[in-house]
């Protein structure tokens, strides 16, 4: 057996109790890796063709990736895949926090769930021993209260993944948490373990994860490291949403590097971006159909970064990131404190709904963690019913008496909290905007923005058509961590893999509309490297950073002793997308049905704003992609591709 991985994976019938081990062969990790790639492998081959995803045929895994504790930096990411109860295909999640190197240290390159428990329990693992525990005491509880209390139970060094009242009340848009609220939010998962009555596992490892190359993953990390450690001095932030202007009123764009994002990430996180993006054009306002003469630099100034880094008390690092751009920060109010709002939350809570009351984000932040709701999700539901009040689809009556006019802060408030409570409209809405809509019918669905039924996240698919193809093309939809033009540019593969195009260092930005070859295989390059990213347990902002100074395929080669080449690997990351798809169409779905709204490919196009006229050929986007990979024209691929 390889080094890196464990070689086995932990299985937990939740229906009959029992729990067994599975010993994976070398062979599975060669071709498939471990997070993202081994739990792909296991859903596709063991989920049956139509399982329910609510239901005990559906499988929940929780995985760390190969490079975990292995000595490499930004590897403390782990996946939550199975069956999405939100998309009805393949479902994944993805998370920082603590949590990733217990699993290893217990022994075990995933833990797999099937079956459903009469009662509420939570697994605990230790010195090798597993066994499942009666959750009653915890289950009601929010994420933060029943995170303590198990640590409480089970000893300081134990790591604690669960759900909140959102997961077990089966909100088709619940996730699942670590550290005081750390969330694997997208794609519904939370749900799935709700269903399952699974309130947590908790671990207590201690086995050692073994290296090939000691020497090598030494040198190569610090080499790393001295990249990382390259500072320069930023002026405040009153600076960012200057140079988004500049952005957007250039013609031109220049090719992005990752040394300027890692140093903003590294003094602000990822806020740098609300005003930054606003103002460039990369944020979706007004349920999409608005812009920055909306939500202009007065209100977005309300929301601004140097507000938020402010109320900063401490930086927050996830397992082995030398970066620390999360955060604690205090608040006022119900809660004490919180981890610092990310740019999707402030942009789904904020400018997407026309909010700029920044307290009444940083509540929300708090509150949707401790529900394990994905705020990504919980905004574009939102922005969803209060386009439909203000189309008189919904009316006052019908959501309780709430007036919800554009940038309401209270009465978004009490929606979110209806939809965690599962209370009056909250009810229907807490299972996502496409579903909210086939249940309020008259027309609602033109105002759910999803792909796939997911709803998309806060980067504009008009600003940057790569986001567009990857929205609708990948098998989890509606997705912004895998690709786009911006990511391609960053990610720099064309320095290690053969035949890449090199992008042009300055180009005219009307050429990004231009739906081409070259196009397509920038996005499937992407998707590969990021199925290696992910497999290997690695963070996006480090593959943000270019794939020379975070060098994901050497770390791989240092732990497993495999001695591949980049090519070898992205053929691994491109058999890892087609089982993903070939799930899809296992579940019965049209890859074709994932396509983005027309909103948000500019169809009609915005008559002002920074996306002013432009239109994304999202079609032929999606159709070279698919061309690229060898699959059908409806983006079926065959068994050669697996």
């Amino acid at each position: 057996m390889g080094k890196g991985f464990m070689g086995k994976v932990l299985w937990v019938d939740l229906t009959s109790g029992e729990i067994s081990e599975e010993i994976i062969p070398e062979t599975t990790y060669e071709k498939y890796l471990a997070g993202l790639g081994l739990g792909a492998h296991i859903c596709y081959e063991r989920i049956p063709a139509g399982a329910d995803a609510l239901g005990p045929d559906n499988i929940l895994g929780i995985l760390p990736g190969l490079l975990t504790g292995t000595g490499s930096i930004f590897s403390g990411r782990w996946m939550v895949v199975g069956k999405s109860p939100l998309t009805g295909g393949w479902g994944d999640a993805n998370c920082g926090g603590t949590f990733a190197p217990s699993i290893k240290r217990s022994g075990y390159d995933g833990i797999f769930f099937k079956g459903i428990s009469e009662k509420p329990v939570y697994l605990y693992v230790k010195d090798g021993q597993a066994e499942l525990k009666d959750a009653s005491h915890y289950w009601g509880k929010d994420t933060v209260e029943a995170e303590e209390e198990l640590i409480e139970a089970h000893g300081k060094n134990a790591k604690v993944a669960l759900i909140g009242p959102a997961g077990e009340r089966l909100s088709l848009i619940a996730g699942v948490c670590n550290d005081r609220g750390r969330i694997a939010a997208r794609s519904g998962l939370g749900a799935v373990m709700g269903s399952k009555r699974l309130k947590a596992v908790v671990l207590d490892g201690r086995k050692r994860i073994e290296v090939s190359n000691k020497s090598l993953m030494k040198s190569l990390t610090e080499k790393s490291m001295k990249f990382i450690n390259l500072k320069m001095p930023l002026p405040g932030g009153w600076f960012l949403p200057l140079v988004g202007a500049f952005m957007r009123i250039m013609p031109t764009q220049m090719m992005q590097d990752g040394f300027l994002f890692k140093q903003l990430l590294a003094k602000w996180g990822t806020i740098f971006q609300n005003q930054y993006s606003l103002e460039a054009g990369d944020s979706p306002v007004k349920n999409w159909k608005g812009s920055l003469v909306d939500f202009n630099r007065e209100k977005s100034s309300r929301t601004g970064a140097d507000l938020i880094i402010n109320r900063e008390k401490n930086k927050y690092h996830c397992y082995s990131c030398p970066l620390g751009c999360g955060g604690i920060c205090s608040m006022t109010g119900r809660y004490s404190e919180t981890h610092k709002p990310e740019y999707e939350t402030v942009l789904a809570l904020g400018g997407l709904l026309m909010n700029d009351d920044l307290e009444s984000i940083f509540y929300l932040n708090e509150y949707l963690n401790r529900a394990g709701m994905d705020s990504i999700s919980a905004g574009g539901t939102i922005a969803f019913a209060m386009e439909c009040f203000e189309k008189g689809i919904l009316s006052g009556d019908d959501l309780g008496g709430l007036d919800l006019s554009w940038g309401n802060s209270g009465s978004i408030i009490k929606l979110a909290e209806m939809m965690v409570e599962r209370k009056g409209m909250g009810d229907i809405l807490a299972d996502g905007s496409k579903k909210a809509a086939e249940r309020i019918g008259k027309g609602s669905s033109e105002y759910a923005i999803t792909a796939g039924g997911q709803e998309l996240p806060m980067h504009d698919s008009r600003n940057d058509p790569g986001y567009a193809l990857h929205y609708s093309a990948e098998p989890t939809p509606g997705r912004h961590t895998i690709g786009s033009q911006l990511a391609y540019e960053m990610y720099q593969l064309w320095k290690r893999v053969s035949g890449m195009p090199r992008p042009i260092p300055l180009y005219h930005k009307n050429s990004k509309y231009i739906a081409d070859e070259r196009k397509a295989k920038m996005a499937k390059a992407c998707s590969d490297y990021m199925n290696v990213i992910n497999a290997s347990g690695l963070c996006w902002f480090g593959a943000m950073m270019g794939c020379t100074r975070v060098p994901a395929f050497d770390w791989l080669n240092a732990a497993t002793g495999w001695n591949r080449s980049a090519d070898e690997y992205m053929k691994i990351g491109a058999v890892i997308q087609s089982t993903k798809q070939a799930f899809n169409v296992k579940h019965g779905i049209d890859p074709v049905s994932f396509r983005i709204k027309d909103r948000c490919a500019g169809i009609p196009k915005l008559t002002e704003g920074a996306n002013k006229g432009r239109t994304v050929d999202i079609d032929k986007l999606m159709n070279d992609y698919w061309k690229e990979y060898g699959w059908d024209d409806r983006g079926r691929p065959s068994v050669n591709n697996l």
